[in-house]
């Protein structure tokens, strides 16, 4: 078993015990949930098995809604997550760079990191909360719980960020 496989699995217990334990129980105003485990994907290195990142995507969000009560929903919004974010994070990363950078306030920069994790959240959370209510009748509440959980998601996501830079 190599070191990187045993501190993606350590980092994913982490994710899946705040998640359920802590975050998952917090609903604020009934409409934001903070969505924490996104970050789990969105840390993936470059050149990363695209198929791996999907492995990984897929039992975090089974592993979520199996805990949460949710049938599919995370497992299906963080595969779709997953299988976007190589593509995504290689529009942030000069083609001079090192293979195995990680996306990182201080690796690319606090804009660029901004305009990397803002729309990979807000999908996430679009893809989630519409797979929930299966239905548009209710569009005012979907885009407030979109809006709100993707805020609350990204200012924690931020803050670890900045915690985690300043450290290093």
């Amino acid at each position: 078993m190599s070191m990187d496989f045993l501190k993606q699995l350590g980092l994913f217990v982490v994710f899946v015990l705040i998640q359920t334990m802590v975050l998952g129980r917090i609903h604020l105003f009934d409409y934001a949930t903070p969505l924490l485990y996104v970050y789990f994907v969105a840390m993936f290195p470059r050149n990363y098995p695209k198929w791996a990142i999907l492995l990984w995507s897929f039992a975090l969000g089974l592993t979520i809604d199996i805990f949460s009560n949710t049938p599919g929903l995370a497992a299906a919004s963080l595969t779709l997550i997953g299988a976007i974010q190589p593509y995504f994070f290689e529009l942030f990363v000069p083609r001079d760079s090192v293979v195995d950078l990680r996306p990182s306030i201080r690796n690319i920069g606090m804009l660029k990191y901004t305009y990397y994790i803002f729309p990979l959240v807000v999908l996430y959370c679009l893809v989630f909360f519409s797979l929930e209510a299966f239905n548009f009748f209710n569009w005012v509440d979907i885009l407030k719980s979109v809006c709100g959980s993707a805020f609350i998601t990204l200012v924690l996501i931020m803050t670890f960020e900045s915690v985690s830079g300043s450290k290093a």
